[in-house]
């Protein structure tokens, strides 16, 4: 389907600080990829009481926090804000933790199993994205799909291994 061309309140590019990146596993590079992808396929996204975009979106990490700077289509800066990684720590490491066992059990274990890691791995994703959306209110408003891929995101900039 596609975004529509005439929709402002969405993200056209994605930049990841390349140094700010975690731990390369083929798994959590995959993950990155479709993220990114599926964003810019699907997405909500507009600055709280700002211009309209489309927008630019480079995540990376400053001194132990979330970096988001948003540009416009000609990659001027519009506004950036930081976001504390604290509150985030927990459910980054149980998430990486899950996705881990998840991915190796996919090799042996049962269908059971890998059904429960899966539900699990979702469920730690979801709380993920219900914080980032509350964390961001009153500076970007996005929908649920938008905050689980730029968590999908946060944990691929967040987890150096």
């Amino acid at each position: 389907m596609g975004p529509d061309p005439g929709d402002t309140s969405r993200l056209i590019e994605i930049i990841l600080d390349e140094k700010s990146v975690g731990r390369k596993s083929s798994d959590v590079e995959h993950e990155r990829k479709v993220a990114i992808f599926d964003l810019l396929e699907d997405n909500r996204f507009a600055l709280a009481e700002r211009e309209a975009g489309p927008y630019i979106l480079e995540l990376s990490i400053a001194e132990n926090r979330l970096v988001f700077a948003v540009g416009d289509e000609a990659k001027r800066p519009i506004t950036s804000f930081m976001l504390s990684l604290s509150p985030f720590r927990k459910i980054v490491k149980d998430y990486f933790l899950v996705c881990e066992t998840y991915y190796e059990a996919i090799k042996t274990a049962p269908p059971s199993r890998i059904e429960a890691l899966d539900m699990g791995r979702r469920g730690l994703h979801n709380e993920g994205s219900e914080l980032l959306m509350q964390r961001l209110e009153g500076k970007i408003e996005t929908d649920f799909d938008t905050a689980r891929r730029l968590f999908t995101l946060i944990c691929a900039l967040h987890w150096k291994g």
